[in-house]
């Protein structure tokens, strides 16, 4: 482990914090980025009066009074916002192909509904909820886009819902599939509820579940469990409430995509909720790092320590193909006042450095992020960094942690300008298509500049934008392209031929972010749109 202290106005090489807003409106327990530069942030609609009031409402006094959703402008630093007519109080997300941001469950009446956020460019849209309804209650449910040719989304899991089920239904009489391994996992007397398990879709298209130590591949073509997986070490569950946090390491084309690795870092102990909860008892969170080979034939933990305890902290994939954690905290757990000591420290792992040299500290936060809050990469290589309310309603004197509205970014060294010498820049690309739409296994251009001759390394990059909430994001993923020509032009240009990932299994259709990397400085994301060949 390293500490990176740094001592200039740019934060050296632990990164540099900024204040977007002062008040976002609603705390961020939910947050997207939509490929027309905007993030829909969001909150549950029951949490009484936010931070922004509606205009049309002359009695404030109600909920409904009160913005429970917003959209964030990235370019203009402006909000405005959204209508929510059911409780998306801990839903879950994920982008379809055409961009299409699709929204499931929530609590109360929202338990079985189905949003639709398509974003536009006049920022007239808003959300529109959809006139099917989910088969089983999902609070606390995850979802995944699968590799098919209708946008199809597997929701998983809830409280109580030990089951999945696919939307849109394949017909009218589908409903939901019981899953033994979600019963299996729940452990209602600890209150170890294994909610929100994390998701990934894996190299053979079978579908990875992880729930509190445990996880499985499965077959939800067939409804098998295709394989089983060692348990998890490191003393504890690692899903809602003890809340840790997962993350797919980036897909390569040197091994034809093939290797499938994911990553499990902090947690707390078994008991921990009930100890705060019940007895203002907080525990210490949990500091072992987990990674595993999912495609591997006989699969294991390698397991690796943080470098403090942390719970509720988000986990996302860099445009350097390194990782990010970021909020949290060090003892209690998940839930309403139930954790203490905020984690102000990132920290950056390298998956490719030496095991006992992978993280380094990175200059602390000055506002806590704990409960309900979450982080996105935006196009420009920053983290927007919202939300944290420990509270059913906003309260802002006299606790602890109060509701926190201020919207934030956090920005690592590497897109600092003492680094542009050496990063690409005005990134076009050209296909067949055109309008920066590219098919499944098609070779396509990028066209770049570059102030000094291209580095020995330069890497391509295709990002999925995930849905956050509850230190999981949802759907990310990350995929390195192999390039097969790299031309430098006269006038500085360089043209660089590129083949698109092979099939939707690696890169589901729908848009990324792709990035330059040249020595480890990565351009600022260029939107790309992927469909099928």
């Amino acid at each position: 482990m390293r500490i990176s202290c740094g001592g200039s106005s740019w934060g050296g090489n632990t990164g540099k914090w900024d204040l977007l807003l002062n008040n976002s409106g609603v705390v961020a327990m939910h947050m997207a980025l939509t490929h027309l530069d905007t993030v829909i942030i969001f909150d549950q609609t029951e949490a009484g009066r936010s931070g922004y009031r509606l205009r049309h409402c002359a009695n404030g006094s109600d909920s409904s009074c009160w913005a429970h959703s917003v959209e964030y402008d990235i370019t203009s630093n402006t909000i405005r916002p959204l209508t929510l007519k059911t409780d998306t109080w801990c839903s879950s997300g994920t982008f379809l192909s055409d961009g299409t941001l699709l929204q499931t469950g929530g609590n109360l009446k929202g338990f079985r509904k189905i949003r639709h956020f398509r974003p536009c460019s006049d920022r007239s849209c808003d959300w529109n909820e959809s006139e099917t309804h989910l088969a089983d209650k999902r609070w606390y449910s995850s979802t995944q886009i699968l590799p098919e040719d209708d946008d199809r989304v597997i929701v998983v899991g809830g409280r109580d819902s030990f089951s999945y089920e696919f939307v849109p239904k394949s017909n009218a009489n589908e409903g939901a599939f019981y899953l033994p391994f979600l019963r299996r996992t729940h452990h209602r007397s600890r209150e170890e509820n294994n909610l929100y398990p994390f998701l990934h879709i894996s190299s053979d298209g079978n579908l990875f579940i992880f729930a509190n130590e445990d996880s499985i591949l499965l077959d939800y073509k067939r409804g098998k469990v295709a394989k089983t997986f060692p348990r998890m070490p490191g003393g504890g569950p690692r899903n809602y409430p003890s809340t840790g946090s997962l993350v797919m390491l980036p897909l390569d084309h040197a091994n034809n995509y093939q290797k499938v690795e994911i990553m499990v870092c902090g947690g707390a102990p078994s008991g921990a909720y009930r100890a705060a909860h019940d007895n203002d008892v907080f525990m210490t969170g949990l500091s072992s790092c987990g990674r595993m080979v999912i495609t591997d034939t006989k699969p294991r933990w390698e397991m690796e320590e943080l470098p403090a305890p942390r719970l509720m902290s988000d986990m996302l994939l860099l445009p350097t193909g390194s990782i990010l954690l970021i909020n949290g905290a060090t003892h209690g757990a998940a839930g309403w006042d139930c954790a203490r000591n905020a984690s102000l420290h990132p920290y950056l792992y390298k998956p490719d450095g030496i095991k006992g040299e992978r993280f380094t500290v990175l200059r602390p936060a000055e506002v806590p992020r704990v409960y309900h809050s979450s982080a996105i990469l935006l196009p420009d290589g920053r983290i927007l960094v919202a939300g944290s309310n420990t509270h059913p309603n906003y309260i802002f004197r006299r606790v602890d942690f109060p509701t926190e509205l201020k919207l934030q970014t956090f920005t690592p060294h590497y897109m600092l300008p003492f680094f542009d010498r050496k990063r690409p820049t005005n990134l076009t690309i050209e296909s067949i298509l055109g309008s920066a739409t590219v098919r499944h296994r098609e070779e396509f251009r990028i066209r770049l500049r570059l102030g000094r001759r291209p580095a020995k390394v330069m890497e391509f990059h295709m990002y999925a934008p995930p849905f956050t909430t509850h230190s999981f994001s949802m759907n990310q993923r990350m995929v390195k392209l192999k390039y097969k020509r790299l031309v430098r032009e006269e006038g500085g240009e360089v043209v660089v031929t590129v083949v698109a990932p092979p099939s939707s299994v690696v890169a589901p259709s729908g848009y990324y972010l792709l990035s330059v990397v040249n020595g480890g400085i990565p351009s600022k994301g260029f939107w790309m749109r992927l469909i099928r060949g």
